[in-house]
């Protein structure tokens, strides 16, 4: 199984999961989401693109290389995004899926919308990354930012300043800012995305059902996704498909509370 972390996170969210999988039998793979960690590009003229095809494609060229005809996805946030990708496009490669937040594909035609207040006031951080100042800003403060969105983003979880650090430490990628960048610029249609990924975003535009076997998790006190109503049909899943709220946690669900999302994976091997 392959477990996909998200910003401002890194590989660290999924230690204690893959390290409990492991005792129940699983082969774990937690790679770093290009521009994060140790990961660097090939070539010097290669876009540093965030956008959600190239996520998807990175995810499913690993699984290749390492000739990975199937597996369970476990991601959130990008890592979610990427997983619901080649979930919706690829589903002969998907076992099941554990998906925090639920269908993660981003609908970017309709992201000239204006949400509700409520909602548009916790996306403040993707607004400042559109301007130019919010590239400096990062690019200057990228510790005490992310340090920033943790805390407003995952309210009831006490997390020590080792922990910050071992994950910020990925935030030093020479390439993080650019991909961050262009990630919250892409998804708004404020630039263009890297003509290599066209294919896949021109199939993933069309908002496709992802139909493996599914578990949502959502973190009650999640500080900028807002939960959608418990009795609204869930859409994007036309397969199996259950909901679980998780109490007390936030954004950072499986760092959080990682036996919410091993006993979800446990659960889907066990169908």
């Amino acid at each position: 199984m392959v477990l996909l972390h998200g910003f401002p996170y890194d590989a660290h969210a999924f230690d204690e999961i893959a390290t409990a999988l492991s005792n129940h039998g699983c082969r774990t793979f937690v790679p770093y989401l290009r521009g994060y960690g140790p990961t660097r590009f090939l070539s010097a003229s290669t876009p540093r693109s965030g956008q959600q095809a190239a996520l998807g494609r990175d995810l499913l060229d690993f699984m290749d290389a390492l000739d990975m005809q199937q597996a369970v996805l476990v991601g959130y946030d990008w890592g979610g995004r990427a997983a619901c990708i080649v979930a919706a496009l690829w589903p002969e490669r998907v076992r099941g899926l554990v998906t925090v937040g639920g269908y993660n594909i981003q609908d970017i035609a309709g992201s000239v919308r204006p949400a509700p207040a409520e909602h548009e006031h916790r996306l403040w951080y993707q607004y400042y990354f559109h301007t130019e100042r919010g590239r400096a800003g990062l690019a200057a403060n990228r510790f005490e930012f992310c340090r920033l969105l943790w805390r407003l983003w995952s309210p009831s979880w006490v997390f020590s300043d080792a922990t910050y650090a071992q994950t910020a430490q990925s935030f030093e990628n020479p390439d993080f800012v650019d991909v961050v960048i262009h990630s919250y610029r892409h998804r708004y249609g404020y630039v263009p995305g890297d003509p290599a990924y066209e294919s896949v975003e021109a199939q993933r535009a069309t908002r496709p059902p992802i139909s493996v076997p599914t578990i949502a998790l959502y973190g009650v006190d999640d500080g900028v996704t807002v939960l959608p109503p418990l009795d609204q049909p869930a859409r994007g899943f036309t397969g199996p498909y259950q909901r679980r709220d998780i109490p007390g946690v936030g954004h950072n669900l499986p760092q959080e509370n990682p036996s919410a999302v091993v006993e979800a994976v446990l659960d889907l091997l066990r169908r």
